[in-house]
């Protein structure tokens, strides 16, 4: 009896879904307008489960405020962990630190690093993660779960694929990324399914100084703008 009252009809569901666009739209649209006006910053992305005194909370933590020492802002998913971490050190050495919120049953709340006026609350996974892309000039991934996998990957498809413009993807922690990346090296390459130069999107490093200079590198040679 329960599933048949809560059972939606064909009709019902078109008109959800017609409603529901203008709740997108409006994430898009929010989001546009508030992130147009940051700057170039640097997302970065790890685990929510990652406790503050862990070597890598500590390690983003330094990241984020060399990141600001060097004139970019900071956006994390602003939540716990990682995210965090990466507000905390942006907040502390006087740089833009940007929250893109997610409401989720566990885990997820805003972190108290976040500047007032660039906390932003999503609904939608796939809102959020335009942002994540559109405004970055780097992602700095590190060590966390299938959220931080998703992001990655997501990244750098569309950079693979042309949907979007290069930028550097850093993956910060040789013992924890080592092995998905020998998994890359030795199954997707040799099984053909990407190429040997889609591995030239990544880098992979173990300190802030070396985050920095991959996209010191980088900018060197290309100019600071929106992705898309």
């Amino acid at each position: 009896m329960r599933k048949e009252n809560n059972h939606k009809g064909w009709n019902e569901i078109k008109t959800n879904d017609s409603w529901a666009i203008f709740k997108i739209m409006g994430e898009f649209v929010n989001g546009y307008e508030k992130l147009s006006k940051i700057g170039p910053c640097v997302s970065i992305f790890g685990s929510a489960r990652t406790k503050p005194d862990h070597k890598y909370y500590k390690l983003a933590e330094e990241v984020a405020s060399k990141i600001v020492d060097h004139g970019y802002g900071v956006i994390t998913g602003g939540g716990p962990g990682i995210m965090e971490a990466g507000n905390k050190g942006a907040h502390i050495a006087g740089g833009t630190s940007v929250g893109l919120n997610i409401e989720l049953p566990f885990e997820q709340h805003d972190n108290p690093y976040i500047d007032n006026d660039k906390s932003l609350d999503f609904d939608y996974f796939f809102v959020r993660k335009v942002m994540f892309v559109k405004y970055s000039q780097g992602f700095v991934v590190m060590p966390g779960g299938f959220g931080t996998l998703d992001e990655l990957f997501e990244a750098i498809t569309l950079i693979q694929t042309h949907k979007i413009e290069s930028f550097p993807i850093i993956l910060v922690g040789t013992e924890f990324w080592g092995g998905l990346m020998d998994w890359v090296k030795k199954t997707l390459i040799e099984a053909k399914n990407i190429s040997a130069t889609d591995l030239d999107l990544i880098h992979l490093v173990d300190t802030a100084d070396e985050v920095l200079a991959v996209l010191d590198d980088f900018y060197k040679e290309y100019d600071l703008s929106p992705n898309f």
